[in-house]
């Protein structure tokens, strides 16, 4: 227990033999997964990049002049199906018609020169993020064998780059908040992520970034306006009920896949309406945690770690490989502890945060213990606990 708490173990080069391994572990995840392909699918007959499938499917309907066809099911189903065969699994478009801009510039390569271009510039905005963040040139080596990062491969999705706009827009905050407002408006892609960046910018008195996200998301939606009309908003509008009920209520996507309070509750047999109640309850807690945080005297790597981790925990729809987006809360957290020393069981903490994403659907679906929840909320209560020791001092030394 004592080197848990001090974190003694988790040396320098422990965490590079640590991480290490686990690159070279993803690396013969990922050479086995394309040596057992045929074509563009994998060995289960899924596309390679299995979501990004989605993404390109919606592009070529936007370049064939059809913006609003991605958020029907069957003929995004459809397409995916002309693409990769009849037998493709569904992979539904739930996302803002904003997105659709850069669906559309992917779709015009090749499906495989797309998935690469897609995959390598997000992770090198990621890494970027992560770098600015933590800058230690031995951060390369943890910040690429991180987990969730062969989850997100593999799954072609989206997590470098939300973890790059939230990581890289609170990195930018206090040196240019326009520039970080423009990241944080550019989240509205994917919305569950940003609700609760307003709240924190208002409550730190951040108004320049606060309208330079409010400006760009704006302009995004008047842009998706006029490049493919209002018919595309009432088609999203629809959508969402089919997102609602059939994808987060019933858990069509995997209960076990989705880290969120809400779908543990439904994971363990729990109604729908207590599900809703009790991501209720987690949202305001978290909320009012973050006003008064933001509004206090914490060092700024704390708020941002905290903001990114409540974030996280607000929503009803994390994925395990949203859990790329706790990458820069983690290098927040570090970069405070190696300036001003780790509290006990910080470290520790951390490491297990780090490698959760790696277990977490796997274990969810063989013993119905979401993972990655649990440390997604380990991860915000070392962050309060710090904060909340910090301000006590603070107070303290104000009172001398």
């Amino acid at each position: 227990m004592n080197g848990l708490a001090s974190g003694n173990w988790l040396t320098a080069e422990r965490l590079r033999a640590y991480s290490l391994i686990l690159l070279a572990l993803a690396v013969l995840a990922l050479t086995g997964l394309f040596a057992t392909s045929k074509g563009l699918n994998d060995y289960q007959n899924r596309p390679l990049g299995t979501d990004f499938s989605n993404v390109y499917a919606a592009g070529k309907y936007v370049l064939e002049g059809k913006p609003a066809a991605p958020f029907s099911p069957p003929l995004q189903h459809k397409k995916e199906q002309e693409i990769f065969g009849e037998k493709t699994p569904f992979y539904g478009w739930h996302y803002p018609p904003i997105f659709l801009f850069l669906a559309a510039a992917l779709a015009s390569f090749p499906y495989l020169a797309a998935l690469a271009v897609w995959q390598v510039s997000t992770l090198a905005l990621y890494l970027w993020s992560i770098r600015a963040i933590l800058p230690r040139a031995e951060i390369w080596l943890p910040a690429l064998a991180f987990p969730a990062v062969l989850v997100n491969i593999a799954h072609g999705h989206n997590g470098f780059l939300t973890a790059a706009l939230i990581g890289g827009g609170l990195f930018l905050l206090g040196r240019k908040p326009i520039a970080a407002g423009i990241l944080f408006g550019l989240l509205i892609y994917k919305p569950q992520f940003g609700v609760l960046i307003p709240l924190a910018l208002a409550a730190g008195g951040y108004w320049r970034a606060f309208l330079a996200a409010s400006a760009t998301v704006i302009a995004l939606c008047a842009a998706t306006y006029f490049a493919f009309g209002p018919g595309v908003w009432e088609a999203f509008r629809e959508s969402m009920t089919f997102t609602r009920e059939i994808v987060l209520e019933k858990g069509d996507t995997g209960f076990h896949k989705i880290q969120s309070v809400f779908s543990t509750v439904r994971l363990i047999g729990g109604p729908v309406t207590l599900a809703y109640a009790t991501q209720a309850v987690v949202f305001a807690i978290v909320a009012v945690c973050l006003v008064w945080l933001w509004r206090g005297p914490a060092a700024f790597a704390l708020k941002a770690a905290a903001l990114i981790a409540g974030s996280m925990l607000a929503t009803p729809y994390l994925l395990d490989y949203d859990l790329m987006i706790a990458a820069p809360a983690i290098a927040f957290l570090a970069a405070h502890g190696l300036a001003k020393g780790f509290a006990p069981y910080e470290k520790s903490a951390l490491a297990f945060v780090f490698i959760a994403p790696l277990l977490t659907r796997t274990l969810a679906e063989l013993t119905f213990v979401p993972l990655g929840l649990f440390a997604i909320i380990l991860l915000f209560g070392i962050v309060m606990r710090r904060a909340a020791q910090d301000a006590a001092t603070f107070r303290h030394t104000a009172s001398i």
